[in-house]
């Protein structure tokens, strides 16, 4: 990293070259975001920063923004989702990158078509008054003055996507995508149609998908029941179940093959209480013998593990509920009960008959309900389209293990494996009208045909009514965005992507489908061009975890403590909820995050802003520096640690360690430029020997420290850097590089040692109750032993203390032992100085110090361990030993001075 301002023609483009008296005055009297923030970003859109240009020969770096739905707000899973996107898009661009950070919104099928079937319902209406075309014109028109809102928040917390692209999962070109996609795996065989069990919402009335299934404990009840005969000495089994309608569809009672005592009943039958059907007793490995009576109901057109053992016995499977959840076709008196009344009808039915022999009430167990309408959701046997995903999540999963895409953290790689390795055929289609409609025609006679882009069907026939689940086109995203299936620019030059940014709770969902459907369509010249065989969509997959409360607790409405993003963009600012967010965010580990921790990000961001201003009205400015001889110990001591800095930011950056970097340069940008080297400056400002190379060097540093936390921090980092460089935006300067400078040892030591001492006098100050503005004359002992001659200046200066008069009388002393010697600082305290404050002090100090004695001593007397113990380590002890006792005898003399 260079110590002068890089010359770049990014850096250099907009430069005032006109005097500036006092660049300070530029700057607004104290950091307030929101006067500001909103100016600022449009600035950047309108400059078209954020725009990406295919026909560069700049190395391209690109994102797709995973579609927040259209009917959504930003989150706070939404603004750290994108405050870590945003971060490495601006980074990049820096690094020199053509950078395409690509926007858009998901079309989110049941949650709109929701919102607007309310609307209708609160006129008194139903979508099915209006029919399917003018409910979607409906649909589209809620879109357009209602839809969107989370776009307008993304510009509140300072996306840098190109706008210019933005895309909807239902445009006209996703549509085209969608449908190519489907046309082609339906003619390779890898979509049929076919009744198998899906998740059924009764109050949606469609199929919905595992992710908006969501289980909760709810109290039930465990109702056991008697099939056969209610003599004990008679052909009978007992089974229970928290869902005593279904018995309504039993079709077998199943027992381990090995339990003896079901075997001389498999192949038998046992009559149905209500419906008269045989009930065979049939025997599968599946059951567990050592659980309740060891035989267990199947019903299989409504539960899922009964379904696939009706499978694997050819059993009849009727459907005994309608779309609504209503009991139907069983040919009882229950027909036409709501599944819950019926639970209670047919238990007491059961009970009149003497079949019910146990009940467990309250009975607390796992029930999956609908996250979009609440209700429990009916597994149910129904007839869908389904994706055949074997081959495709072989190729997902192979895509990992081959390394063509990498998961940070790896420490997620097995629960990927372990997902699409046992995946399931995924069910496609829903029963709405507000989506992508499957594209299959069926024709008078009983044809079936699938129609590609651009092709219609023959007069008289009809489509089929479904549309298809939302997972299905936005799994398409990463390459319809760039405009497959076309051949174009931005696919030749963008795709695959550089990495997906997203939470580890969906990665079996809406990941998988993307790998799936970007491996299948990698043979493709269109999403080929600028790629090797085995394409993917992504070449890295970022994990990170779930945003938490201050306690830990996940976040939900119910417990009342989810925080609003946009409160703290205006409370506090979009910089430091940013700041918030990624200083927490390593990769799949959950982040907790409370008011306090805005407020500690938002004072971080004054603390830049009043430390740059301080520095501009001294006249700092990024320079081309002298020689580094030439520099003081500070000079170089401070460009050196920027130099470790950036490093250590740059390689965390480079693993996804966004705490990393923030903690780096946060602690760095305040506990030793602003704490330390900034107060040095200040000496060496009125130095007329080094006041000069002091501005260039904390210019520079600035500089630096601006470039480096701007991914993070843009805004006030913009204010900051265009006023202290002339630049004309740090969103386009160049990122800091290796400066190629060997570190100072000498300097880091020296500097280290003024630390120390200046620490311990403060620690002095602070114990004998002097106020920190109070100064105090002294004596300082023992400099050239210690080498630090040329830190007298500072120390003085940090630590308070005048140059002792004609008068001087040490009244009392700090002796600090340093890397190379011992210093002493002897003070006048006269009437400032608490003796017994003092005394007690250094009690405490000789305690500890004949403690650590007796450490070593011990450990060195120990002969087992100095048998086993590296050489390093003994000396180290020993070194430890002498220094204890040492501190003893000094301790020991100045109690002896301090009297009772």
């Amino acid at each position: 990293m260079t110590s002068s301002v890089p010359e770049t023609p990014d850096n250099a483009a907009g430069q005032d070259d006109s005097p500036r008296s006092n660049p300070s005055e530029a700057l607004p009297k104290s950091w307030n975001p929101g006067e500001v923030e909103a100016e600022l970003y449009q600035g950047w859109v309108d400059a078209g920063y954020f725009e990406a240009d295919p026909s560069t020969d700049k190395p391209a770096y690109s994102i797709v923004l995973p579609p927040p739905n259209v009917t959504g707000s930003l989150h706070m899973g939404h603004a750290l989702d994108h405050t870590l996107m945003d971060a490495l898009s601006r980074r990049k661009r820096m690094l020199g990158y053509e950078v395409l950070w690509l926007p858009g919104m998901d079309h989110a099928g049941i949650a709109t078509q929701t919102i607007v079937e309310k609307q209708l319902a609160a006129d008194g209406k139903t979508k099915e008054e209006f029919g399917r075309e003018l409910f979607v014109d409906k649909v589209w028109d809620w879109k357009r003055e209602s839809g969107g809102t989370i776009l307008g928040q993304m510009r509140r917390i300072g996306d840098g996507v190109d706008w210019n692209r933005e895309r909807f999962t239902m445009d006209d070109g996703l549509s085209e995508a969608v449908q190519t996609i489907f046309k082609r795996m339906y003619d390779d065989g890898l979509i049929y149609r076919a009744e198998r069990l899906v998740n059924w919402s009764p109050v949606l009335q469609t199929a919905i998908s595992d992710i908006e299934v969501k289980f909760e404990d709810v109290e039930g009840e465990l109702v056991s029941l008697r099939y056969g005969s209610l003599n004990d000495d008679e052909p009978h089994v007992i089974v229970a179940t928290t869902r005593v309608e279904t018995m309504l569809g039993d079709t077998a009672v199943a027992v381990h093959p090995e339990d003896e005592r079901y075997k001389h009943l498999v192949g038998t039958t046992l009559p149905h209480p209500f419906t008269g059907r045989d009930i065979p007793i049939i025997a599968d490995d599946y059951v567990d013998p050592e659980f309740g009576t060891g035989a267990v109901k199947i019903t299989p057109a409504h539960d899922p593990n009964d379904f696939e053992m009706g499978l694997r016995h050819n059993l009849p499977m009727p459907t005994i509920m309608d779309k609504t959840g209503r009991i139907a076709d069983t040919g009882t008196q229950f027909d036409g009960l709501d599944r819950f009344e019926a639970r209670v009808k047919v238990r007491e039915a059961l009970a009149e008959q003497g079949r019910v022999v146990a009940e467990k009430r309250p009975y607390l167990h796992s029930v999956g309900h609908s996250e979009r309408s609440g209700e429990s959701i009916e597994p149910r046997l129904s007839l869908q389209w389904w994706v055949k995903v074997d081959g495709l999540a072989k190729a997902a999963g192979d895509a990992v293990r081959n390394g063509d895409t990498v998961i940070h953290p790896a420490s997620q790689e097995p629960r990927w494996f372990a997902w699409v390795d046992n995946m399931h055929d995924w069910c496609i289609s829903r029963q709405l009208w507000w989506g992508h409609r499957i594209p299959i025609w069926y024709g008078p006679d009983g044809e079936t045909v699938c129609l590609g882009p651009g092709e219609t069907a023959p007069e008289g026939w009809v489509q089929d009514p479904d549309v298809l689940d939302t997972w299905f086109s936005s799994g398409l995203w990463p390459f319809s965005t760039m405009g497959w299936p076309d051949e174009t620019a931005d696919l030749a030059k963008f795709y695959p992507t550089s990495v997906l940014v997203t939470g580890y709770d969906i990665l079996f969902f809406w990941v998988a489908r993307m790998m799936m459907f970007g491996t299948y369509v990698s043979g493709d010249a269109s999403v080929n061009a600028g790629a090797e065989p085995g394409n993917v969509p992504f070449k890295d997959v970022f994990l990170h975890g779930l945003v938490r409360d201050q306690f830990g607790k996940k976040m939900s409405k119910s417990r009342g403590n989810g925080i609003d993003p946009l409160d703290w963009v205006d409370r506090f600012g979009a910089d430091a909820l940013r700041f918030t967010l990624a200083r927490g965010a390593n990769p799949g580990a959950d982040l907790s995050v409370g008011e306090d921790h805005a407020q500690s990000s938002r004072n971080f961001a004054n603390k830049l802003f009043n430390a740059t201003k301080f520095a501009l009205m001294n006249g700092a400015a990024p320079a081309e520096l002298p020689a580094r001889t030439d520099l003081t110990d500070a000079d170089r001591w401070i460009l050196d640690r920027l130099e470790q800095v950036r490093g250590e930011v740059d390689a965390a950056f480079e693993r996804y360690e966004f705490s990393k970097a923030c903690e780096a340069l946060y602690h760095f940008a305040w506990d030793e430029v602003c704490d330390w080297y900034l107060e040095i400056a200040k000496v060496q400002f009125a130095d007329t020997a080094h006041a000069e190379s002091t501005r260039g060097v904390l210019g520079n540093v600035l500089d630096a420290v601006l470039r480096l936390l701007h991914p993070v921090v843009p805004f006030v980092t913009e204010t900051l850097w265009k006023v202290l460089t002339g630049g004309e935006s740090v969103v386009i300067a160049s990122w800091p590089t290796d400066s190629g400078v060997d570190a100072d040892p000498v300097a880091a030591r020296r500097v280290s040692d003024m630390q120390k001492l200046i620490t311990e006098v403060r620690r002095f100050r602070s114990d004998q109750g002097l106020k920190p503005s109070q100064k105090v004359a002294a004596r300082i002992v023992g400099v050239e032993d210690a080498d630090i001659t040329d830190q007298v200046a500072a120390t003085r200066s940090l630590a308070k203390l005048t140059e002792p008069d004609e008068s001087f009388s040490a009244t009392a002393s700090v002796e600090v032992r340093l890397s190379q010697a011992t210093v002493t600082v002897e003070l006048d305290t006269s009437g400032t100085v608490d003796l017994v404050a003092e005394r007690a002090r250094l009690v405490k100090d000789l305690a500890a110090a004949e403690k650590e004695l007796a450490q070593t001593t011990a450990k060195l007397g120990n002969e087992a361990f100095l048998a086993k113990a590296p050489d390093a380590v003994v000396d180290k002890i020993r070194t430890r030993q002498q220094i204890a006792t040492e501190e003893i005898a000094r301790i020991s003399a100045r109690l002896e001075t301090t009297g009772e």
